[in-house]
């Protein structure tokens, strides 16, 4: 009922003790209350956060660093409507927001796709019937190209030059129509795109051909909520499930060589037969080269019960949100 924005400080990272250990604990900087359930926010830039709610509304929050504030910036009444604006009740929720400064897209269950800019108190742009079934996640493909997921199954991509209210591709799985929660998109090869859902399943795609998943990859055993290539070193991918799991999956080389990343086990090497495998693209993550083919995937987290809901990864730092209301820092992720 009560739901907030809160900006943490996660302590130190320059106070690394000789073990690696962090000293300072985190701590609550400040929040401010935020009506509905918040169901994504992503930095617009160093002190601004955009925040989709279930209630249809976007807002942007600043953080004034001076005096550890949070104040309302700029906000969007039900960006995602269902029957129309006024309605009291009409708000539907907006389950996802993508940022490039100044640009911000907005996606929800209302299958409306939103472009709004920081500066501007209207919409840039509106496409209000972009899917029949609830859009769950919106990424950037390039500056001017979004990528969207939705609940039957499809991956599509958007070009916001074009005036056409159409998609310019669309993908899908093959045969069941299972819903994708989450996408992201590789941060060097462009083509190469992430997706997982209901099912569990990893789904790597190369949106250059075919309309269907180059590889699905056998993941979680209940919906995936979140994928995430490492950025700055993107052989590294993370993903989260309800399941309570937090995947780390390594196709960097010599696998075998390197140190177990986290002590407490619950590491499995995953074989990739060829088959799986679309052998014309180069890719660590699309590769026919047999010394690549294992992939390493470990369980980052491998007591927990409860669902893994969000995770961010920079450096060697991983965060990750779980039903038990708690935040979790790790920040030896390659140690």
């Amino acid at each position: 009922q009560d739901n907030r924005i809160s900006i943490w400080s996660a302590g130190d990272l320059g106070n690394a003790g000789l073990n690696g250990e962090y000293h300072g604990e985190p701590h609550l900087l400040c929040d401010i209350q935020h009506n509905g359930d918040v169901m994504d926010m992503q930095f617009l830039d160093q002190e601004r956060i955009v925040v989709a709610s279930s209630t249809g509304t976007v807002t942007i929050f600043r953080h004034h660093q001076n005096n550890q504030t949070l104040s309302a910036n700029h906000r969007w009444e039900k960006a995602h409507y269902h029957v129309d604006q006024d309605t009291s009740c009409g708000g539907a929720a907006c389950t996802g927001v993508v940022c490039n400064n100044p640009e911000i897209v907005t996606v929800g269950e209302d299958g409306r796709i939103n472009l709004f800019r920081a500066d501007q108190k209207d919409a840039v742009r509106t496409i209000d019937n972009a899917d029949s079934s609830t859009l769950h996640a919106v990424t950037f493909l390039r500056t001017t190209e979004i990528l969207t997921v939705n609940s039957i199954g499809q991956l599509k991509i958007w070009d916001l030059r074009q005036q056409r209210n159409e998609p310019s591709q669309i993908f899908s799985l093959a045969g069941d129509r299972v819903p994708l929660h989450c996408v992201d998109r590789h941060p060097n090869q462009q083509h190469i795109v992430a997706t997982g859902g209901q099912d569990g399943m990893l789904s790597i795609w190369d949106i250059r051909q075919g309309t269907m998943p180059v590889s699905l990859l056998n993941a979680h055993e209940a919906e995936m909520w979140e994928v995430h290539f490492h950025p700055s070193d993107p052989d590294h991918l993370f993903t989260c499930s309800e399941d309570g799991s937090l995947w780390h999956w390594d196709t960097s080389t010599n696998v075998s060589e390197k140190p177990s990343f986290l002590h407490q086990g619950g590491r499995s090497t995953a074989y990739l037969s060829h088959s799986t495998i679309n052998q014309s693209v180069i890719s660590a993550w699309l590769s026919n080269d047999p010394t690549k083919d294992r992939m390493e995937i470990t369980n980052l987290i491998p007591n927990q019960t409860l669902s893994v809901n969000s995770l961010d990864v920079l450096g060697p730092c991983l965060v990750y949100g779980t039903d038990a209301e708690a935040i979790y820092v790790n920040r030896q992720l390659f140690a």
